[in-house]
């Protein structure tokens, strides 16, 4: 069976991993739309999501980093499966349960959430993520996480490592994962330079080559990098990096609406 990851637009992606199909930071207003990212914060939909909540497959869980509007917006909150396991922070687990979701899994850094069907397992591990250097917006922002998800075919099977950054800027944190996590085959990276007042939210095309060489995957995938105006670094600051810095990782560009067919594990 094909692994394999449409991208649909922002971070949301559906990743078919053996029996497993997952739906990651669901984000499908349309071009045109308002989007709220908390505080007071709202930004514009510049691009359309490739399909929409009616054309989803059947979904056996969502990962979701954390709960801004360009992650978990409004469509995705009246549409989705309230039956659906959603695996995120605590912080969004606590206020998804209050709209009406019946399985939020809030997960702590390093704590997982293990779906199995047969002799396969698809195990979704929180992972550190900062959404800003300054204590006062840290305390401010939402708390965000990254994610590792390992799929294994059977026990015995070599898993299939994806690792999703969300919302994260490059802090000293990050370098663990490299230390539990040696091999991982495909990291999807939240890029854009989201910018509030100059501040610097999510990875700009720096930040982004800079995790690629910390965590070191064989595989990239950009991600979360042209659909708001918030987002001031286009791909083309990440394409040039990548250019100049040359990391050991294969980068794979897919555009909105094109599935990557996933490598095999290593």
């Amino acid at each position: 069976m094909t692994n394999s990851l449409l991208f649909v637009g922002n971070a949301t992606t559906v990743l078919r991993l053996g029996p497993f199909t997952l739906l990651t930071d669901p984000n499908f207003i349309r071009r045109g739309q308002w989007s709220y990212f908390g505080q007071g914060l709202v930004s514009r939909r510049l691009r359309d999501p490739a399909i929409g909540v009616d054309e989803l497959p059947p979904l056996d869980a969502v990962v979701l980093s954390h709960l801004h509007g360009d992650h978990f917006d409004r469509v995705a909150s009246r549409e989705l499966d309230r039956h659906l396991p959603i695996a995120t922070t605590g912080h969004a687990a606590r206020r998804l349960g209050r709209r009406g979701f019946r399985e939020p899994v809030g997960l702590a850094t390093w704590e997982r959430f293990t779906l199995t069907k047969g002799a396969a397992t698809l195990t979704v591990t929180a992972l550190p993520g900062r959404h800003a250097r300054h204590p006062l917006l840290l305390k401010v922002l939402p708390p965000v996480m990254g994610s590792l998800l390992e799929y294994r075919a059977s026990p015995e099977a070599t898993p299939l490592r994806i690792y999703q950054s969300g919302d994260t800027l490059v802090h000293e944190d990050l370098r663990q994962i490299r230390e539990r996590y040696p091999t991982i085959d495909v990291a999807l990276v939240h890029l854009g330079g989201t910018k509030v007042l100059g501040v610097l939210l999510t990875m700009d095309g720096k930040q982004g080559v800079e995790l690629v060489e910390l965590v070191r995957p064989r595989h990239v995938v950009p991600i979360h990098y042209d659909d708001y105006g918030l987002m001031k670094s286009p791909l083309s600051d990440f394409t040039a990096e990548v250019e100049r810095r040359r990391p050991a990782a294969a980068v794979q560009y897919v555009g909105r609406g094109q599935t990557y067919t996933l490598p095999e594990p290593a």
